[in-house]
């Protein structure tokens, strides 16, 4: 394990990195919210399904 070029490589990413616009920012939250929404709309139907069938939840 290289540690400095290991030290080199992260600050050369850091440089990179810029903090996002706030149009940015709230476009990347409306998909990851609506990421969440969708799957615990999934699990939500997928456990009403199991507990009509019989031997269900």
């Amino acid at each position: 394990m290289d540690v400095k070029y290991d030290l080199t490589s992260y600050v050369r990413v850091l440089k990179l990195a810029s903090t996002p616009s706030w149009g940015e920012f709230s476009q990347i939250a409306k998909i990851a919210g609506a990421g969440i929404f969708l799957v615990g709309f999934l699990g939500f139907v997928i456990f009403a399904i199991m507990s009509f069938l019989p031997g269900g939840v």
